[in-house]
């Protein structure tokens, strides 16, 4: 049985994530973009920061740049830095705090960044304004141009290019909008249109624009209840008519809004959306993640089920968070932050009962034995684990002891089997003991 869902991540100092769920762990991240551009994929999130008296509005969202982040596996994300801030925007107010979700796309050799923000210029209202930026490279430098799109009021622009090179953008302002965009990218070629035959009641937002066979998918969030789920709708014209068609996620008690965006990389489809996995008390301060997509037969989404383990293979020889799990028993497991203090650090795992346990899926082992089991953990009360290779009865790779003690310990084993190539592994401990793990790593 292998699955791959999502990975936690520990972030250092050189701005490197080895990303499970959520794949970004240096900061709040929301609103994912990605674009496969060359060979790997880039993502460009909104950032979300904690507001205070001086800056944004307290209890709000609050957002003042952009980062980019990149990976060529989707496990090992980098942060390639800013690319657009709201103090480097001419036509910007540069006192909103309002860099909310943006898009990026590839045309002409150039990479093209859209961006909403509410102007300096407020005769036309106070809303929204998108603007472009513009760059030879993925990761910048951009250079905003110096007025925003003409004829365009909203938030979340998106831009699809169409199989004959003609682009289009979308954005959302109570209803959805379209327009053709002109070669330079910059202006608009065409009159908006709202898009019809969408849901009547609740937020509409966060448009993204796909297509495959032949079949448009137009995304969006939607409020069909309480909080924001993932729909689509098809047609076989990028400006519609649409066809609502059905669920993507379902929405989350915990976090108002979802915001995502869909690729497809080395022949699988990937959602990117967010949580408020750092921040679970204020879904102000959200955190991006992965997860594989697939299709019917017909060309329907199968709805997408959020996972911690996400995408991508872990090389056994990296710090591997079995808190991010792919299963886990029933009793005798609880997954907790390490410190409440500062939740970047991540989570721990406390096993409780004798025979409790967690699965984690897809480990490379490689070709190369391994023979040192290394594991971060501490136990009020002592006690021991074993490393199973693919099945909760599977063979014991290792056996490590964990000291009586209050401190964290990094403690090492010696590898009793070697298992090459690909695993599923179960984390179990031996005896009713109370113990917890940062994380488990192999040399």
């Amino acid at each position: 049985m292998k699955k791959f869902i999502l990975i936690s991540a520990v972030c250092f100092l050189t701005s490197l994530c080895i990303a499970q769920n959520p794949i970004i762990r240096n900061q709040y991240s929301a609103d994912p973009s990605a674009r496969v551009f060359g060979d790997s994929v880039y993502v460009y999130p909104s950032h979300d920061i904690l507001a205070t008296k001086e800056h944004g509005r307290i209890g709000w969202f609050c957002m003042e740049d952009y980062h980019v982040f990149s990976s060529a596996n989707l496990t090992d994300w980098n942060d390639d830095g800013i690319v657009v801030s709201q103090y480097n925007v001419p036509w910007a107010d540069s006192t909103a705090y309002s860099m909310w979700a943006p898009d990026c796309i590839f045309k002409n050799g150039k990479y093209y960044f859209y961006f909403p923000t509410k102007p300096k210029d407020t005769s036309n209202g106070n809303g929204f304004a998108i603007g472009v930026a513009v760059s030879d490279k993925p990761s910048g430098n951009f250079v905003p141009q110096p007025q925003p799109i003409k004829n365009v009021h909203g938030i979340d622009p998106n831009v699809f290019i169409d199989r004959d090179g003609q682009a289009y953008l979308y954005w959302a302002e109570g209803n959805i909008y379209a327009a053709k965009l002109k070669d330079n990218m910059l202006e608009l070629a065409s009159e908006p249109v709202v898009l019809k035959a969408l849901p009547d009641k609740g937020l509409k937002e966060g448009p993204y624009m796909f297509e495959r066979n032949g079949i448009y998918y137009l995304t969006y969030p939607h409020v069909a209840d309480k909080t924001e789920q993932l729909e689509y709708a098809v047609s076989n014209n990028p400006l519609g008519p649409f066809k609502v068609t059905g669920v993507i996620m379902d929405e989350s008690p915990d976090c108002w809004t979802n915001h995502h965006s869909i690729i497809q990389f080395k022949n699988q489809w990937y959602l990117f959306y967010h949580h408020d996995d750092y921040s679970p008390d204020f879904d102000k301060a959200r955190s991006v993640r992965i997860d594989s997509l697939f299709f019917n037969s017909d060309g329907t989404i199968k709805k997408v089920i959020p996972t911690f383990r996400g995408v991508g293979l872990t090389n056994a020889s990296k710090k591997i968070q079995i808190d991010r799990y792919t299963a886990k028993s029933n009793n005798g497991v609880s997954i907790n932050f390490i410190d409440t203090a500062n939740k970047f650090l991540g989570w721990k795992t406390t096993f409780t009962k004798a025979n409790a346990w967690v699965q984690y899926s897809s480990i490379d082992f490689g070709m190369k034995p391994l023979k040192i089991l290394a594991v971060r953990a501490f136990s009020a009360t002592g006690g021991a684990i074993q490393i199973r290779a693919d099945d909760i009865n599977g063979t014991v790779i290792a056996e490590a002891k964990i000291p009586k003690g209050d401190d964290w310990k990094e403690i090492k084993a010696t590898v009793k089997k070697y298992e090459s190539g690909i695993h599923n592994l179960f984390i179990v401990v031996k005896n009713n003991s109370n113990v917890a793990i940062d994380w488990i790593s192999f040399k």
